[in-house]
């Protein structure tokens, strides 16, 4: 035994410290065998401590020091007080050593001639059953495991004696190696004990475990790691880069370094994928700091060398491989036995639906299967490639109009996704899309009632009500790619957006999503916001902090697409014009006026509704209330059903669609060939009819027991939607749709044919008006596209780019000048005098008459024929290129798509499911405002478990002690029941009351009492 033993005890100022340090004082006192001296290290002030009886009469010597000093850096202003031949007892205000702790230290160093260090095992204060650490090991990629931390204390490790390093706090350090083994300051306050322990190793000593001597720690000493994620993240990060540049060979040391930033964005990756974006930030951060601190490498490995006398392979088999740490951390979480709800996709019906569906799209719409492309509407060709779908989407000049330079609409970007799913043709996505559309309805409406109800049939009913939305019904009939859409996209929004706060997987996808959905309907983006802070306020209102992170992340993607058009429509006065339809505009829109209001107020966004007009003897409103009343009072008495909260936020969801739907009819921002177009109000219905039905399925799932009632209420329900959507359903056969077989180009085949084999060329459409007047534009390429429509041109008040209005009414006017030249400049080749949307009434019949006589007298246009797009002239003259991006547009340019593309593929890392994400999501109840019926055994707080990226497992020194953390939502847990959900009333929180067993005589106890009585004895 060494003749003193001399403690090194490092504290911080302030009340709470000062608590702590008389405890751990106490406990000095009372040791077994006593300490010839304690040093007192204060980060802080010190004036309150030195007054302090206790302190005076424990130690020896009091060291004031800066707040901002580390631990290492305590210890090494106390060295100099320490008597020689002393051994050195590392502590902290935090750690109080159990009554026998030190006798056995200093036993085991006795009887241990190899030991440098003497590591205690470190129990909880506050549970001492629970184990905080006993012993540190690390992978070869340099990255600490603890061995035995969070598991509860049987025993079970007491026979370990051998470990590659342990915790800095309580370890007792032979004296002499005191000097050698000095805690490193460079590593920022992590992984100091395994350090001492790696050179202890390498200066043919070892780190010695001592089971039997318990040490109380807190986790907020000065010697704990940080208690915030990416605080913590940030330390134990750059103190596995420390350690690895400073235990590399010396050939190696350049080699890591140049690896720093490299390693730094793959493993941002990792973290994203893990969901872990709080680690992002702290990883480069971690690498920056890393490289910047050659000089603390460089006295490291000088420590290392003078102190070396074995070889790195000693150390070897004290490493933990990869297999051993997915053993350590495996430790089953009790997720495993599946899903508190599962999801039944097949046995419970939602397949068969779905192919029902499919049977009914193709027998609606039969004829598209032999179209390559589709037309009619609002729907136009895509782009030949996807090369040129993806070039549309991006910041640059546009496809349409002359030198519009600028922003693309996000909805581009969409179209541009939709296309690339079918490269070899993709105009043939849209019939695919229109194809598809009903049985994906019913898919997204199944998924999306798996967050209301388990019940098989309820959700096949949710499925078919929302396919036969007869706004759905009516974008499909009208050709609205948009709004259809955003009706397949709003159910899986919703099913990802409920538990959104729960996960981050479910918040990447929430934010993808979200983005496509504002993207197709700029309009619903103040009820989406409305919402989110709705959720936002709830999720703090419970102290939910982490989910509220992860729900301010949720529109981090549509902000960032939309930024560079909002700055630009700010720029040009007209922020408004941000909510205007994108795509091709057209109308048929329910109007501002009463039967237009009244048609919205009943679910159809055009007062024909879906095609009943024509049969209708009766007024209007009578056959909106027939069709959707069933529903609309299933909605309704979700307020008063036992899960009333679910279902008054459903219905505040309704009521936002619904006020966006009757706010869209007034507001007109778009213009087509100088006609004012109202905002599609389809969208906002399709966000009320989603609230309306997911409150219908909280009535019928909770209000109405009776089995028959529910049957019967769920069929009248349903048969009312499918006689609504007859008309709709066969207006395809009927020839009552406004679909068409093409056109797979808007100009004239010869154009195509050239723009295809020479490239992208201008052509002037001259369109005369029926008002007499003369619509002008100008498109770029083989057609007009769908992607390459923009807002910028159809919201504008003013001419956009180069104003070609007054050449053009000079090429039909007599004036005599060099028109051809003037074209050729500006890199037109073909001139198109097309045919007026609807029929030409006598003004333009008129107008184009002139037209034709004023052209064909001109000197260098070469009539190339009257085809059935309208009369066609090529310009003869050397034309020039298109006009390009100039040095600084491109740098626009390539900074606003590598934004908007970090962001996009962060939320897709994010989004992308992992084993230890499906764990955590499996661990959850499915419904979201109800607790499951069967109840499962979990810890606590699953679904904010830290998951290793290598092992995708839980990290164990994560996980808290079970009496500090409520438990886990809507699950119960082996010592409690679980209390009824935010959305759910107690009643209803579980089926029955269960009551949990005491712990019998047979628990494994293990005090420290008890553990010196059997030694006594």
């Amino acid at each position: 035994m060494p003749a003193r033993v001399h403690a090194i005890l490092v504290a911080r100022a302030g009340s709470s410290s000062r608590a702590q340090l008389l405890r751990t004082l106490e406990a000095l006192r009372s040791q077994s065998t006593p300490v010839a001296a304690v040093t007192l290290v204060i980060c802080g002030d010190a004036a309150s401590v030195r007054e302090s009886d206790a302190v005076a009469r424990t130690v020896e010597g009091i060291i004031e020091a800066r707040s901002t000093t580390s631990f290492a850096e305590a210890i090494e202003l106390a060295r100099p007080r320490v008597a020689e031949g002393s051994a050195i007892w590392l502590l902290a205000q935090d750690t109080a050593p159990h009554t026998r702790a030190l006798e056995r230290l200093t036993g085991m160093l006795e009887r241990s001639p190899s030991a440098a260090i003497i590591a205690p095992k470190l129990v909880a204060t506050d549970n001492d059953r629970e184990i905080v650490s006993l012993g540190v090991s690390m992978t070869a990629l340099g990255r600490s495991v603890e061995l035995a931390a969070g598991e509860l204390d049987q025993g079970q490790h007491d026979g370990a004696d051998d470990a590659l390093g342990s915790d800095i706090r309580g370890i007792l350090i032979r004296a002499e190696v005191r000097d050698a083994l000095r805690p490193d300051p460079a590593l920022a306050g992590a992984d100091e004990g395994l350090d001492l322990g790696v050179r202890a190793r390498l200066g043919g000593g070892r780190v010695v475990l001592a089971p039997s001597a318990r040490v109380s720690a807190s986790p907020d000493g000065p010697a704990a790691l940080p208690t915030g994620r990416a605080r913590r993240s940030y330390v134990t990060r750059l103190a596995q880069l420390h350690r690895r540049l400073s235990y590399a060979p010396a050939a190696a040391v350049a080699l890591h370094w140049l690896t720093l930033l490299p390693l730094a964005l793959w493993r941002s990756i990792t973290h994203l994928i893990g969901k872990r974006p709080e680690s992002v930030l702290p990883e480069w951060g971690a690498a920056l700091t890393a490289m910047a601190r050659v000089p603390a490498v460089a006295r490291s490995r000088a420590r290392i060398r003078s102190f070396r006398t074995s070889t790195w392979a000693s150390i070897t088999p004290l490493r933990v491989t990869g297999s051993e740490l997915r053993r350590r951390l495996d430790d089953g979480h009790g997720s495993e036995g599946g899903a508190v709800s599962e999801l039944r996709f097949f046995s419970g019906g939602g397949a068969w639906a779905v192919l029902a569906a499919l049977v009914v799209s193709i027998a609606a719409f039969t004829t598209l299967l032999a179209w390559p492309a589709l037309g009619g509407g609002g729907i136009l060709p895509l782009r030949d490639t996807v090369a040129a779908l993806w070039a549309d989407a991006a910041w640059g000049v546009r496809g349409i109009g002359l030198g519009v330079i600028g922003p693309a609409d996000p909805f581009a970007a969409v179209v541009a996704l939709l296309g690339s799913l079918w490269p070899a043709g993709p105009s043939f996505s849209l019939v695919l899309l229109w194809i598809l559309a009903l049985p994906l309805a019913v898919l997204g409406g199944w998924f999306a009632a798996t967050r209301v109800t388990d019940r098989a049939g309820l959700r096949i009913f949710a499925g078919v009500a929302w396919a036969l939305a007869p706004t759905f019904l009516t974008a499909l009939v009208e050709g609205r790619p948009s709004a259809v859409l955003v009706h397949l996209l709003l159910p899986w929004l919703f099913h990802a957006a409920v538990v959104a706060h729960r996960s981050w997987g479910a918040a990447g996808a929430a934010s993808l999503l979200l983005a496509a959905v504002v993207a197709c309907a700029p309009s619903l983006a103040p009820a989406l916001a409305l919402l989110c802070v709705i959720a936002l306020g709830i999720t703090l209102g419970t102290a939910q902090f982490r989910g509220a992170g992860r729900l301010l992340w949720v529109p981090v993607p549509t902000l960032l697409l939309f930024a560079p058009l909002a700055f630009w429509q700010f720029a040009h006065g007209t922020p408004l014009a941000l909510l205007a339809d994108p795509g091709l505009v057209v109308g048929n829109t329910a109007t501002a006026d009463a039967d237009g209001r009244l048609a919205i107020a009943t679910g159809f966004p055009t007062v024909d509704l879906a095609g009943w007009m024509q049969f209708s003897m009766l007024p209007l409103g009578s056959w909106a209330a027939l069709f959707c009343a069933p529903l609309a009072v299933l909605a309704l008495a979700s307020a008063i059903a036992p899960r009333w909260r679910a279902g008054i936020t459903l219905l505040v969801v309704a009521a936002s669609g619904l006020a966006t739907a009757f706010l869209a009819v007034g507001i007109t921002v778009s213009f087509t060939q100088g006609e004012p177009m109202a905002i599609w109000p389809g969208a906002g219905l399709s966000l009320a009819w989603i609230g309306v039905v997911g409150a219908a399925l909280v009535t019928l799932d909770t209000a109405i027991t009776l089995p028959r009632l529910r049957v019967a209420a769920t069929t009248v329900a349903a048969l009312a939607l499918v006689v609504c959507a007859v008309p709709a359903l066969v207006a395809f056969h009927a020839d009552r749709s406004a679909l068409t077989n093409g056109p797979e180009s808007t100009l004239p085949a010869y154009v195509a044919a050239q723009a295809a084999s020479d490239g992208p060329l201008g052509t002037l459409v001259l369109t005369p008006q029926n008002d007499g007047g003369l619509a002008v534009d100008v498109v770029w390429g083989a057609s007009e596209t769908l992607g390459a429509q923009t807002t910028m041109m159809s919201t504008a008040t003013q001419p956009q780019g180069t104003d070609i209005s007054v050449l053009s009414v000079d090429l039909l006017s007599a004036r005599d000048f060099d028109a051809p030249g003037d074209l050729a400049a500006q890199g037109i080749s073909y001139v198109l005098l097309a045919q007026v949307t609807g029929g030409e009434g006598d003004k333009a019949r008129a107008l184009r008459t002139s037209a034709i006589a004023s052209i064909d007298q001109r000197a260098g246009f070469v009539h190339a024929g009257t085809t059935e797009r309208g009369v066609l002239w090529r310009v003869e003259a050397d034309v020039a290129d298109r006009t390009a991006l100039n040095g600084s547009q491109e740098g626009t340019a390539r900074l606003v798509i590598t934004v908007q593309l970090l962001a996009i593929l962060a939320a897709l890392l994010l989004s992308v499911p992992t084993r230890a994400s499906r764990r955590a999501a499996r661990a959850q109840s499915r419904i979201v405002g109800r607790a499951p019926e069967e109840p499962l055994i979990l810890p606590r707080h699953a679904e904010d478990i830290d998951v290793d990226e290598e092992t995708a497992l839980p990290r164990p020194e994560e996980t808290a002690a079970p009496e500090e953390i409520a438990p886990a939502e809507g699950v119960v847990h082996s010592d409690e029941v679980a209390p009824p959900e935010e959305n759910a009333p107690s009643d209803e929180a579980m089926s029955s009351e269960e009551s949990v067993p005491e712990a019998t005589s047979a628990d494994p106890v293990d005090t420290d009492h008890e553990r010196d009585a059997e030694e006594d004895r």
